[in-house]
């Protein structure tokens, strides 16, 4: 009996100096690239939520949870990442299906432009997974997504990959080595500031306008998925100028959606009410806090519309308690940011890390 609870005792041991050894050493993405947190903030929401919002930055930058729920009644939580392609979509939809049924899923369709994993893609594959809770279909898309240098080991084991990063162990690594603080309000990334629209190059004609087997196989798949558990999936595209979205992919999407019945949102055509000298901090890119709440609340009454399993939830006693929280942090982030512009013409990371932090 002594010989065997010392082998247990030894094995809880190892477990507990692994676990922890791990949790000291994987990233803690506080600071940049601070999206890196984005993944794991969904598993701190205890709410439900009508409608999940999946892609890369067209959407996390873009749309306002919170305007939807104050003007709209629309409980909405955002799941993207840097360049997440859609087989990183379709882990983040089938993830957020083991912990709920939302009634709708709006998903962009932007990353239908990237046919394969990029050479350099593993920063964007940790930041999508390393937050993620382990599942058979997080490692299905981990396998589609790793570069030939990575393994797929280390991402059940993080360890494996970040046993070497011990130099570069900082006062972050202890401050949330437990508990991180959030970066987005419901997925949603603020930036408050503005860097109007440039110069814009001119978009590259192709030869080839086919969109990459493996993003339409992926596409295919979250349709199917949505499908299955009786979601409806909405079609989604920002009104990002760059990367340039040709209108050859775009009349891909438009018969897309209209042979699976299939509601799709272009925001590109809204030139009359976002304006990229006013509305993006990243000279087109993605829009700034003025610009998101402007596309959401063009895009919240056509989702009303168009969207039959959604509804005004406003009037529920716990939900209208939580997402008052929410508006609290939202309007205390806002005065914050804009007092950081208002004295240096910018918000830097330091003052999205002390938004966090309050």
């Amino acid at each position: 009996m002594k010989r065997i609870l010392s082998i247990i005792l030894a094995f809880v041991f190892f477990c507990t100096a692994f676990w922890a050894m791990q949790r000291l050493l994987m990233p803690k993405y506080m600071t940049n690239p601070f999206e890196g947190a984005l993944t794991a903030e969904y598993y701190q929401s205890n709410f439900a939520h009508d409608l999940i919002i999946i892609g890369s930055c067209e959407v996390y930058s873009n749309i306002s949870p919170v305007v939807l729920w104050e003007e709209y009644g629309v409980p909405a939580f955002i799941r993207g990442n840097p360049q997440q392609l859609l087989w990183h979509s379709r882990a983040m939809l089938e993830d957020t299906l083991r912990h709920e049924t939302p009634r709708a899923v709006l998903l962009s369709i932007q990353a239908l432009m990237y046919p394969s994993p990029p050479h350099d893609g593993e920063p964007y594959n940790r930041m999508v997974f390393d937050g993620m809770r382990l599942s058979l279909p997080m490692l299905r898309s981990v396998r589609e997504s790793m570069t030939p240098e990575e393994s797929m080991l280390s991402y059940v084991f993080p360890l494996l990959r970040f046993h070497s990063r011990w130099q570069e162990i900082s006062r972050e690594d202890f401050t949330f080595f437990l508990r991180r603080a959030p970066v987005s309000i419901n997925g949603f990334v603020m930036r408050a500031d503005v860097l109007p629209v440039g110069w814009i190059p001119p978009p590259a004609m192709l030869s080839d306008y086919s969109f990459g087997q493996q993003a339409i196989d992926a596409l295919y798949d979250i349709l199917a998925i949505t499908q299955e558990h009786g979601v409806e999936l909405i079609l989604f595209k920002a009104p990002s100028l760059m990367p340039h979205w040709h209108d050859e992919w775009d009349a891909w999407v438009v018969d897309f959606a209209a042979r699976h019945n299939l509601p799709y949102f272009n925001a590109i055509t809204m030139t009359d009410t976002i304006d990229h000298q006013y509305h993006t901090f990243n000279g087109g890119l993605n829009l700034n806090l003025a610009g998101a709440e402007r596309l959401t609340r063009y895009l919240a009454p056509w989702l009303m519309d168009n969207a039959p399993s959604l509804s005004d939830r406003r009037g529920d006693p716990a939900l209208d308690a939580h997402w008052q929280q929410l508006a609290t942090q939202y309007r205390a982030w806002q005065a914050a940011q804009e007092a950081e512009i208002a004295e240096t013409g910018r918000v830097y990371y330091s003052i999205l890390l002390r938004n966090a932090l309050s």
